[in-house]
């Protein structure tokens, strides 16, 4: 019920509802269609009398029946929720249809409405523009909106995002807040209007502070992210707040987060799992997956795995690629489930298929040795490449080890070195190593002294054993760089420490050629390194 006429602003006005209840009843039973309605407003509410909807049908409908336009439009609203009737949409649009067609704006954007949604009619865009247009005319705001979602969608009309724009304004210099928030996503896209950050900040402020939480929710994103104004932590929690208190999922999903992480608060683990909670059971995929992590870890919960994968089942169930990978990691692993390979692979194709890299890494992997799969490099390397494609090191680095193989499917040593120099950047040891050893030894690419050095300090940083024992090697001879006894010790007794037996006998070597005070040296500069 959201408009009435001037009869019901009458039956508010009296002090003692209960007097005003017998004079309007009394009117009514004589048949006055303006007391038959109110009477039917005053049941409706319980003014004067216990709250009775079956009664305010009673006379609603009377008053309709002599023509009342906003009685056949509240009869209309009754049967459309099912109050004092049986929900009925036929009813509801017969009621609108008799109302609209006396001009009575309500109705006409509440049939509309039921054109636009198939709801005991059926769905027809332009009737629904047509209705939506009459009481767009008379100034309605709720229509005016709805005109401006049709052009801007193109749904019954050709797309125009001036006309939207237009239409959007109409309704939100009236205060109506989703026309506000829709305004204001227009400004912020650029679309029909110059892309203005400060009239979307505006426009999305108005709707916001009606409590419109879609407009928090962006609003709070723009001061989360310091997206064209100035970051603001504590503001951007503000507006989540207050779109999360009406329930509004990706606002309780990123005040999650921002507890998760504390940003702007103090890290708050039990406050993060509430509002992934809160939002999860509302169907928010993304934090149904991290519901599912928590419980898949025991991360301030007891780990249970039988609750992680109820989140991330329902989650991988709507599309969502961490979910559907997480649980192919339970399938793999038996974890709350009974193991499956297969299924495993299942739900790491359907990952995969969508872009999410360690799925797609995990299929090349299981292609590559035959896990759960017939071996296929071929297939290994196509998943690979996707994976590497999107720059992840580990699936280049393997997609490297393809090229290199001579009994490979495509043996490429160019191929090869071009992927292992892609992972090396990234910072991958394997491949800063193999990259070093190419260019140590001239293979699939000019021998260069300097370049290996490079990159074997990059993996031996890394603290791979092989780099650190070449490394050595290169300093105790100056190949690629000065030559440096001390520095090839400390290489070689890190080489030694991180298990490379191989580096032990050079190290007594190097040690033979220094004097006392070098292998001091080298021993204190080798207990003040990490590991």
């Amino acid at each position: 019920m959201t408009k009435y006429g001037p009869n019901e602003a009458d039956a508010n006005s009296g002090s003692t509802y209960t007097a005003e209840f017998l004079r309007v009843k009394g009117l009514a039973e004589r048949g006055v269609a303006n007391a038959q309605h109110s009477l039917g407003f005053m049941y409706f509410n319980g003014q004067g009398v216990a709250q009775s909807y079956e009664l305010a049908v009673v006379w609603y409908r009377q008053a309709a029946q002599s023509g009342l336009e906003h009685a056949q439009y509240n009869l209309g609203v009754m049967y459309q929720k099912g109050q004092g009737v049986e929900q009925n949409y036929q009813e509801a649009a017969a009621w609108y249809q008799l109302a609209a067609e006396q001009g009575y704006a309500a109705a006409q954007y509440n049939l509309g409405w039921l054109y636009a949604k198939g709801q005991g009619l059926d769905a027809d865009t332009s009737k629904a523009m047509y209705w939506f247009s009459k009481a767009a005319d008379q100034g309605d705001a709720g229509a005016q909106n709805n005109l401006g979602m049709m052009y801007d969608t193109g749904k019954g009309v050709p797309q125009d995002f001036k006309q939207a724009i237009a239409w959007y304004r109409k309704a939100a210099e009236q205060g109506y807040p989703r026309a506000q928030f829709n305004l204001g996503l227009r400004y912020d896209n650029g679309q029909g209007v110059p892309q203005d950050v400060g009239q979307a900040m505006s426009w999305y402020r108005k709707a916001a502070d009606q409590g419109y939480a879609p407009a928090q929710f962006n609003l709070a994103l723009r001061f989360d992210k310091g997206d064209g104004i100035a970051q603001d932590s504590q503001k951007a929690i503000l507006w989540y707040r207050r779109a999360a208190e009406q329930d509004h999922a990706s606002s309780q999903f990123n005040l999650g987060l921002i507890y998760d992480n504390g940003q702007g608060v103090p890290r708050d683990e039990q406050k993060a799992l509430d509002w992934y909670r809160k939002a999860a059971e509302q169907g928010h995929a993304a934090a149904q997956n991290n519901l599912g992590l928590r419980y898949d870890h025991g991360q301030g919960v007891v780990q249970d795995y039988e609750q992680a994968q109820f989140w991330y089942r329902k989650a991988a169930e709507q599309g969502f690629p961490g979910a559907q990978y997480h649980l192919g990691m339970l399938y793999d692993a038996g974890h709350g489930v009974v193991q499956d390979p297969q299924e495993a692979i299942f739900w790491y194709r359907k990952a995969a298929d969508q872009g999410h890299l360690r799925a797609q890494f995990d299929l090349g992997l299981r292609y590559e040795t035959g896990r759960g799969v017939p071996r296929d490099d071929r297939k290994a390397m196509a998943w690979y490449r996707r994976a590497a494609e999107q720059d992840y090191a580990a699936a280049q680095y393997n997609l490297g080890l393809l090229f290199d193989k001579d009994d490979g499917p495509q043996p490429d040593c160019a191929q090869a070195n071009g992927w292992y120099a892609k992972a090396a950047e990234l910072g991958h040891a394997l491949a800063q190593f193999t990259l070093g050893l190419r260019f140590d030894n001239g293979q699939g690419l000019a021998q260069d002294y300097a370049q290996a050095h490079h990159w074997y300090l990059q993996a031996a940083g890394q603290g791979h054993a092989r780099a650190q024992f070449n490394l050595g090697l290169m300093f105790m001879v100056g190949q690629g760089v000065r030559a440096d006894i001390g520095q090839a010790w400390m290489w070689l007794a890190m080489a030694e420490r991180s298990g490379y037996a191989a580096a032990g006998r050079y190290l007594k070597n190097a040690a033979a050629r220094m004097d006392s005070t070098q292998l001091a040296q080298a021993r204190e500069r080798l207990e003040l390194l990490p590991g």
